[in-house]
């Protein structure tokens, strides 16, 4: 006759406990058939705000369908955010939402074609179908430059990200098309593609404004380039150089605290999470009803997010 153990049933889960084990859900969601449970959100920049607003936008609707939100840094680096994907992959996890790095998504479109629903944002799909939520960055790039011609500016300088960069190259066009649409030529002197931080972006920015004939007005594509060329300008305007009016797309914490004017193409990227959020969640309840492998059970959406043009400092 078998005997029971001493303490009854619950002997073992109090040993369990008092040794502080805990049961690896994964496992047993594997086992289920189930999920794991976890949704890889792929960024190029953690330093930037857009990134944490993007992430606390997707975690905030990702958490009631009882998601858990993995973030990885690419660091803009296109191998780095390839092998992330294939990490991500091989964990299993149930969807993955990207910013990509630059337009070979070859890598995103293999996750895509297997168990893991893709959802891109502010970047759009390349070379495969998939869900997407975008800035309007044409309406955006077009009020801010259209502002600063409508005020006199002939001779307005740009700064942007890597050419690879579906955001910078689309605002660098976008500020084009506007400089034509007054009868006015692209200078390429005045333009400066690549920067990711800063202090490039200050770097930039001086050199533009020791131009013999400097602009008098720079439009930056992101964030990081703006705060680089305030920098530039006020160090500028200290040593007695010309007013040089600043745009820039992106807004961002303590803009209006700056001291100087201050024309920002804004937008709310917890938005654009929140929507990056709701369409993995579609993908994922799709993929839990057992719609093949391979098969596309929803369409592919687009989404955009609005832009508005705020000013500080005037």
């Amino acid at each position: 006759m078998t005997k029971k153990p001493a303490g009854g049933a619950g002997a073992g889960s109090g040993a369990a406990a008092a040794l502080g084990y805990r049961p690896n859900e994964m496992a047993r969601g594997l086992r289920l058939g189930r999920g794991t449970g976890l949704v890889g959100l792929v960024v190029t920049h953690l330093a930037n705000p857009f990134s944490s607003r993007l992430a606390l936008g997707v975690d905030s609707v990702l958490v009631g369908d009882g998601l858990k939100t993995v973030i990885g840094n690419t660091g803009q680096d296109p191998h780095a955010e390839r092998e992330l994907v294939a990490d991500l992959v091989a964990r299993r996890v149930d969807g993955i939402i990207a910013v990509p790095a630059d337009a070979d998504q070859r890598h995103l479109a293999a996750a895509a074609a297997g168990r893991a629903p893709v959802v891109l944002a502010s970047r759009p799909p390349v070379g495969f179908a998939a869900d997407c939520v975008l800035v309007d960055d044409f309406g955006g790039a077009r009020a801010a430059t259209a502002r600063l011609l409508d005020r006199g500016h002939r001779r307005v300088g740009f700064l942007g990200s890597p050419p690879a960069v579906h955001t910078g190259t689309e605002r660098l066009r976008v500020y084009a098309a506007a400089l034509a649409g007054r009868d006015l030529a692209v200078d390429a002197r005045l333009i400066r593609q690549g920067q990711t931080e800063p202090h490039e972006a200050t770097h930039a920015a001086t050199e533009l404004l020791a131009l013999p004939d400097a602009p008098t007005a720079l439009f930056c594509s992101n964030n990081r380039n703006t705060i680089g060329a305030f920098r530039a300008i006020r160090a500028h305007r200290a040593s007695g150089g010309a007013e040089v009016a600043l745009a820039g797309f992106d807004d961002f914490e303590l803009a209006d605290a700056l001291g100087l004017p201050l024309m920002l193409v804004a937008y709310d990227s917890d938005e654009l999470g929140r929507v990056a959020g709701r369409l993995l969640a579609d993908r994922v309840r799709a993929g839990l009803r057992g719609a093949p492998v391979g098969e596309d059970p929803v369409p592919s959406r687009q989404v955009v997010v609005p832009t508005s043009l705020v000013e500080y400092g005037n």
